[in-house]
């Protein structure tokens, strides 16, 4: 099926997305719905994806326009619309029709232009639509049976979200100008639970560094582009996406905090990622070190495979953490907890470990084990934090405001607790997704000393906790990197990665091994608990051994 593309509206099917630019073309009344030439466009993709169905409905033998002439006819009470085709082929085909429309994502723009009625009623102009489009699909269907519904369900008919944008102005370099027509995101409106679906959900190998500047390959449009200012820990990053990904730019939102227009207006970014671009280098993922300006710039090829929100959420993680190291700090690939004791004790521990090794499942585990001890744990950063050095203290920080997980890690409670602010990915997939928000942008960035250290090891056939007795026997662990690969990625079976962090460390490990030294000497010196967490989950999926080993967790923290 082709594509729609007008000044307002926008409709892919083979990536499932549309979108609506209210600023362009806005729809107030039915009866203007029903004659735009947009309507007339996605009826007859719709009729065109039916057409290779078995026992196929004779209303959908019709021609888009023929189609709309008949619906407008019931809106009009006028009766010979009945004389070639029944009440019920005729709602039958409604019917999948607008499922086949709301199965996009439907993402509504609307440009601010500087204007303070806008933003302040940029939700009601939304709502307008999403009534207008509800209304209408209940009129033909209240019509068509004859009576009005016993149920409603107020569902999000028109759009899946909404945002503003904006132009700003920032000290873009040399060779930078292709980048200054595209608007930044400024304010989203999101309606979940939304649940996304993308041709890929796994993703591949590492990203690599490449000796020319990306930006040289941009030519990408305002039409076409959007860039989502965040702030990712204390990086200023700046992501400009094609369309056609709006489902991971979309998805940002729940992950980063988004940067206000103070952060942007006259200021450089320290990271740039062009996403989606038509051609790179193997067609894989890539980053390059502009050292002049100082700016790290991801570039990621346009491709099914790289719809995975993974790509997107890594890429920025990679630029960010190289941007640490060169910053002389250490960036940690784990999650960091704070834990409030009935006993009044409070300890903030870090979970160490590549993916699939365990951080998630332990922490869930040690809830669950913990009744009445733990008065509550709340989240630091959910996968990737940095360690900074400060004379001999060390404190930790986070990089995003949210978390994106597996959903068969997550217990129940979690899940049903967050429904409702979700970002579904793939539900009904292997490795299915959400991500949802976890802790306030302040609270992430803020200095947080460190009490304990452990590495989640999920190979050895062992239960419990271990402490290292000395930092060059602790080095080796972290350095290894060991776990067994469950499938979240393209590995399988035993795996090393330096540092188990392929989005950074392994790129500049010469760089990174200094302020490793660094950390752990520091650690050593004050006595801070360092070890081992055995997940077991290598070995067996059961939460036995995993809950055993998190008991020992939770007697240590409170007895220490």
């Amino acid at each position: 099926m082709s594509k729609i593309a007008t000044e307002g509206f926008y409709f892919n099917p083979q990536r499932k997305v549309a979108v609506l630019n209210y600023s362009n073309q806005y729809i107030s009344d039915v009866f203007t719905l029903l004659n735009t030439q947009e309507l007339v466009d996605v009826v007859q993709l719709y009729l065109q994806q039916r057409h290779h169905l078995q026992n196929q409905n004779a209303f959908e033998d019709l021609d888009a326009d023929e189609y709309l002439e008949i619906i407008k006819s019931i809106l009009l009470d006028q009766p010979h619309v009945f004389d070639k085709f029944t009440a019920a082929e005729i709602l039958q085909s409604i019917e999948a029709l607008y499922s086949f429309y709301r199965s996009f994502l439907r993402i509504a723009v609307i440009n601010l232009h500087q204007s303070d009625v806008v933003a302040n009623n940029f939700m009601d102009i939304d709502n307008h639509f999403n009534n207008l489009v509800i209304r209408l699909y209940r009129l033909i269907e209240e019509k068509l049976q004859g009576a009005p519904n016993k149920t409603y369900r107020q569902v999000n008919a028109g759009s899946s979200a909404c945002i503003l944008t904006q132009s700003h102005q920032w000290p873009l370099p040399q060779g930078y100008e292709v980048l200054q027509p595209i608007r930044f995101i400024d304010t989203l409106m999101l309606r979940p639970p939304m649940m996304m679906t993308t041709p890929s959900n796994k993703r591949e190998g590492t990203f690599s560094a490449v000796t020319t500047n990306p930006i040289t390959k941009f030519k990408g449009g305002k039409d076409e582009w959007y860039c989502f200012p965040a702030k990712i820990g204390e990086s200023l990053a700046y992501i400009y996406f094609h369309r056609d990904y709006f489902a991971s730019g979309i998805s940002l939102a729940n992950l980063f905090e988004v940067a206000a227009a103070k952060d942007i207006e006259g200021h450089k970014p320290d990271l740039i990622l062009l996403f989606g671009l038509p051609h790179t280098q193997g067609n894989v993922c890539h980053y390059y070190h502009d050292a002049t300006n100082d700016i790290w710039i991801g570039e990621v090829p346009y491709n099914d495979k790289t719809t995975y929100f993974g790509y997107m959420k890594k890429m920025c993680l990679t630029l960010h953490n190289l941007h640490m190291i060169y910053e002389s700090k250490l960036p940690i690939h784990g999650s960091m907890v704070q834990i409030n004791f009935a006993n009044g004790k409070q300890k903030n521990v870090v979970f160490f470990g590549d993916s699939g090794a365990g951080k998630s499942e332990s922490i869930e585990a040690l809830q669950e084990v913990a009744d009445d001890q733990i008065i509550s744990i709340e989240t630091i950063f959910d996968d990737m934090g940095s360690f900074t050095v400060a004379g001999q203290e060390i404190y930790a920080q986070g990089t995003e405001i949210g978390a994106f997980v597996r959903l068969d890690d997550l217990s129940s409670s979690v899940a049903f607790n967050n429904m409702d602010r979700g970002i579904y990915l793939n539900p009904d997939k292997k490795n299915a997704r959400v991500i949802i928000p976890a802790d306030s942008y302040s609270r992430v960035i803020a200095h947080h000393p460190i009490d304990m250290w452990v590495y989640a090891n999920n190979y050895d056939n062992k239960i419990g906790l271990h402490r290292f007795t000395d930092a060059n026997t602790a080095k080796k662990t972290f350095i290894a990197g060991k776990r067994k690969a469950l499938g979240t990625t393209d590995e399988v079976g035993m795996s090393t990665t330096f540092f188990a962090n392929p989005f950074g460390p392994v790129q500049e490990e010469q760089r990174t091994r200094p302020i490793i030294e660094q950390v752990f000497k520091i650690l050593f010196a004050k006595n801070t608990y360092v070890g081992e967490i055995y997940t077991h989950l290598g070995n067996d999926k059961s939460k036995n051994s995993l809950h055993q080993s998190a008991k020992e967790l939770l007697q240590v923290l409170m007895n220490s």
